[in-house]
């Protein structure tokens, strides 16, 4: 029999799995439903350990918006969500919705380097558009400088601007979800 603290977590790991679909242009780019095997314990684990890796994510969003005058910060929320396999994305910033919101699969990224990811969002949050042209390039080496990660010598036509700042990929994603990691 399942406990009641059990069941509780399963119920908010739920609730939050449907709020974060709701932020995504398509809710299909997380599938922890789908996922037999797993779900259970990755509603389990974000029931009880969702808040405490937001508000980490928080905190890098806060770091990265000291590298701007207060005048220049966007509104925005960020939470850590388990994305599918088949989008493969680390990240996705959706500009369209009203705070603006970074998502990031916190399982594909090691912690340390979650830094990384989220400026890397950020930038894109700063100038409220996806692309990574010149403009993106500016923002990303500003931020990069400002929070003491590798600058980039990249123009918007070298593909490794879609990566960086570079990071260390998780080898199975979902074992940070299912409370391994």
């Amino acid at each position: 029999m399942i406990s009641d603290d059990r069941t509780e977590a399963y119920r908010v790991g739920v609730e939050y799995i449907d709020k974060v679909c709701s932020l995504l242009p398509e809710p299909q780019m997380v599938d922890v439903m789908g996922n037999l095997r797993d779900r259970v314990a990755i509603y389990n684990w974000i029931g009880y350990q969702i808040e405490a890796v937001n508000n980490s994510l928080q905190t890098h969003v806060n770091t990265c918006h000291e590298c701007f005058e207060t005048i220049d910060r966007r509104s925005l929320q960020i939470l850590a969500v388990p994305f599918a396999a088949s989008v493969q994305l680390d990240g996705f910033c959706n500009i369209n919705v009203r705070p603006m919101t970074i998502l990031v699969d916190v399982g594909r990224v090691s912690p340390p380097d979650w830094l990384a990811l989220v400026a890397h969002e950020y930038a894109h949050a700063h100038l409220g558009y996806p692309g990574h042209d010149l403009a993106y390039v500016k923002v990303l080496s500003h931020l990069c400088l400002g929070l003491g990660l590798p600058q980039p010598s990249l123009t918007p036509d070298d593909r490794s601007i879609y990566c960086w700042p570079p990071y260390s990929p998780a080898i199975d994603p979902l074992a940070w979800w299912r409370g391994e990691g």
